[in-house]
């Protein structure tokens, strides 16, 4: 029986590594329907619910953007290019209007800085905000769906910010995109151990 519990274990283990080892960043050019359907993304936020958070105080939040607020997104973008550039030309604003149409998932993560203890520093919010992305992600990728993520200027623009009722205390990081992949990239090849793991001590 011990040995089968243990046999069960190395199956899990194993399972877990490849669901790891196999995620890929997919753009959401390369992202079709279907996305996750509500049972799955109750999953999904289950995994996110389970990322190492200091104290409990959830600094992060996930602003899932629906199908029929795209367009409302797409003013956005189109504001906050204008916000940065009032030059540019009609091709710049529709491509930065389309940005909002293309993924069949799509959320934006948010850090609010004021959550929790002030004499807590920033990164550790923004850390715990990572692990819940990738939490979601791997999951993601289990589960057979492609994700990846997309920032840019627009998220620090004020008219950004102010169309989606964003507190001063509050950063937008990134957008988070799901769907079923259509086309990947080759496999870009993982660092070795020995690029990014020192011992204190030892020469390298």
């Amino acid at each position: 029986m011990t040995f089968m519990c243990d046999l069960e274990s190395m199956h899990q283990i194993q399972f877990v590594s490849e669901v790891i080892a196999s995620r890929q960043t997919i753009l959401p050019k390369r992202l079709t329907e279907p996305g996750p359907n509500a049972q799955e993304l109750t999953q999904l936020f289950s995994a996110v619910a389970a990322a190492p958070d200091h104290d409990l105080i959830m600094p992060w939040r996930f602003l899932l953007i629906p199908k029929n607020m795209r367009k409302n997104l797409g003013v956005l973008f189109v504001h906050a290019l204008k916000e940065r550039d009032p030059r540019a030309n009609e091709e710049q604003l529709t491509k930065a209007r389309h940005k909002a149409l293309r993924s069949p998932l799509l959320m934006l993560l948010i850090v609010d800085e004021a959550k929790g203890d002030p004499a807590i520093d920033l990164n550790e919010r923004v850390l715990s905000a990572g692990c819940a992305v990738q939490n979601l992600m791997l999951l993601a990728n289990a589960m057979g769906y492609g994700s990846g993520l997309t920032s840019g200027k627009a998220l620090k623009a004020e008219s950004f910010r102010k169309g989606l009722s964003m507190r001063e205390s509050e950063h937008a990081l990134c957008f988070l995109n799901l769907g079923t992949v259509i086309s990947r990239k080759p496999f870009k090849p993982r660092p070795a151990m020995s690029q990014f793991v020192q011992v204190w001590g030892e020469e390298t």
